[in-house]
């Protein structure tokens, strides 16, 4: 059985669920404001964070583990692992905040990731004290198999990331099976005012559903998969979030600018896919940007 199997079978167990959602409830109630959480969540950014910091323990104390196979050199493993060490903990709490607003079976695997990094945290704290009170064999004993650890962990969140795609653009899947014509929405009589309406355009084998927002005579159109977990942005609704008229998602409550598509309230970290709009006869048609144009 290969290891993507093996961690396949993990996310189906779900044994645990009563008590990974207290973990989930606690980690929503200490990550607040929201603007704490979108902080984490890296919507100011416009890219996941937890990714971006993850880079910092694992590089230094991979480059520790290097470091410590050299004699003269092991003082510096020591620098390295205190790094990461410091590191962990906003890593940590950015990755929280993700788990924190995925579906089932990403929680389950990702509550198996952040035990193993827990572990492996302890592991270098216990090297840090075994190195400054003289015993480096043992620091360096620990050091090594808290690498072991971390990086079977590391391993986990790629399945996480690659095979479940947690924190992948959901929307970016349905935009590539869209017809890159022109796709006639409708007359903007037939729009509702001011709430999102569903229609659907041209895809390979199967209509791609968009969901479309009238304001008077302006009308803007996205996919209607939602950008965070694929939640159906037609079934939502429009609200003031920071000073701008946003699509809300009705799964998770990730806010989209309706003039750029660009996140103004998280979990999301990715803009909305938006169309380009134009109008002809009291009709509104929308096409998707030529970044999404086959080659």
């Amino acid at each position: 059985m290969s290891l993507f199997a093996v961690l396949d079978r993990l996310s189906e167990v779900s044994s645990f669920d009563k008590s990974l959602e207290s973990a989930r409830t606690a980690v929503n109630k200490v990550l607040r404001p929201q603007a704490v959480k979108d902080l984490l969540h890296g919507t100011w950014l416009g890219h996941p964070l937890h990714p971006v910091l993850a880079q910092v323990p694992v590089g230094t104390w991979v480059s520790a583990g290097v470091l410590d196979a050299i004699k003269p050199a092991r003082p510096a493993a020591a620098l390295l692992i205190g790094t990461g060490i410091a590191a962990a903990v906003p890593t940590a709490l950015s990755g929280a905040a993700d788990w924190s607003e995925q579906d089932d079976a990403v929680r389950r695997l990702g509550a198996v990731h952040a035990v193993a990094n827990t572990a492996a945290l302890a592991l270098y704290v216990g090297s840090l004290v075994a190195r400054a009170t003289g015993n480096g064999t043992l620091g360096r004993v620990l050091a090594y198999s808290g690498l072991g650890l971390a990086g079977g962990s590391a391993a986990i969140g790629g399945h996480m990331s690659y095979a479940q795609s947690s924190g992948a653009n959901h929307a970016v899947v349905e935009a590539r099976q869209l017809t890159t014509d022109w796709i006639d929405l409708g007359p903007l009589d037939d729009l509702p005012d001011g709430r999102p309406a569903l229609r659907t355009g041209e895809g390979q084998g199967t209509p791609i559903g968009l969901a479309v927002v009238r304001r008077g005579a302006r009308v803007d159109a996205f996919i209607d998969a939602c950008a965070h977990v694929g939640g159906p942005l037609s079934d939502g609704r429009v609200e003031q979030v920071r000073g701008a008229d946003c699509l809300v998602c009705p799964w998770h409550e990730s806010a989209f600018d309706l003039d750029s598509g660009e996140p103004r309230r998280g979990p999301t970290a990715s803009a909305q896919e938006r169309l380009e709009i134009k109008y002809e006869a009291g009709r509104a048609f929308g096409r998707l940007p030529n970044r999404h144009s086959p080659k």
